[in-house]
């Protein structure tokens, strides 16, 4: 059984190539801030409170354009529904005995890639886990926003594109190990990336927004691969420590 303390230094570890990632994109986050009109601080501040990129690219695209602020709260509230899906799944990895404190942490720091190892955690999560790798990867991602609000104009064009592609690598290498080793889950991953490029270039689903379109193959493909593919129960789950 691992201990509180433990789970937290593995998640610290994780959540280093993450940080690594969200630091890189978010200078090309902190050139869109700046072009907003927002300070290094209230960008450190705006990425500390909402660790989502197209979240936070929208709302300040919001600000730029000097829109009501209801159309903000509906912009970043349909971009991130996405993640109403992934707090139901987390959800289902914490223990019953889990107190409220901690089921509100592990949401604070959920992000496609804090998900992705979240889930690949065997048996119940301990939430000291996620808050490791949150402690890690939370930061660099303000501090990235904020330095890129600083210097990101007086880097060249190209410099900040290739920053951005950074994170796709790191999501990358979050989903390719478990594809390795189970072929089920290689096979629905290519089908999942073959179903996303069809999505955008088919009439209709294209109007949709990118996370509409997200939200609609999540469910679709993982009912199917649910049903097809059933996973047994876990018999062994580890277990968490009682002052959880």
């Amino acid at each position: 059984m691992r201990s509180n303390q433990e789970a937290f230094r593995e998640g610290m570890k994780d959540g280093v190539p993450i940080g690594l990632g969200y630091f890189a994109v978010a200078f090309a986050l902190g050139v869109a801030a700046r072009d907003a009109g927002l300070s290094p601080v209230q960008g450190f501040i705006a990425s500390i409170l909402c660790l989502a990129s197209a979240g936070e690219y929208a709302g300040f695209t919001v600000i730029a354009a000097a829109s009501p602020m209801f159309e903000m709260v509906l912009i970043t509230l349909i971009i991130n529904a996405r993640y109403l899906l992934m707090s139901t799944a987390v959800s289902q990895k914490l223990s019953e005995k889990i107190r409220p404190v901690h089921r509100f942490g592990v949401a604070y720091f959920i992000t496609d890639e804090i998900f992705a190892i979240e889930m690949w955690q065997k048996g119940n999560l301990n939430p000291f886990y996620t808050y490791g790798a949150g402690t890690v990867a939370a930061p660099l991602w303000a501090i990235g926003t904020a330095l890129g609000i600083l210097v990101g104009n007086l880097m060249p064009v190209r410099l900040v594109s290739a920053l951005s592609v950074a994170l796709f690598g790191m999501f990358l290498a979050v989903i390719i190990p478990p594809a390795r080793k189970d072929r089920i889950i290689l096979v629905l991953v290519i089908i999942s990336f073959a179903a996303s490029f069809a999505a955008s270039r088919l009439p209709y689903l294209n109007l949709l927004s990118t996370g509409n379109r997200i939200i609609l193959l999540t469910i679709l493909l993982s009912a199917c691969a649910a049903i097809l593919f059933p996973h047994p129960e876990e018999e062994d789950e580890e277990p968490l420590e009682q002052n959880v």
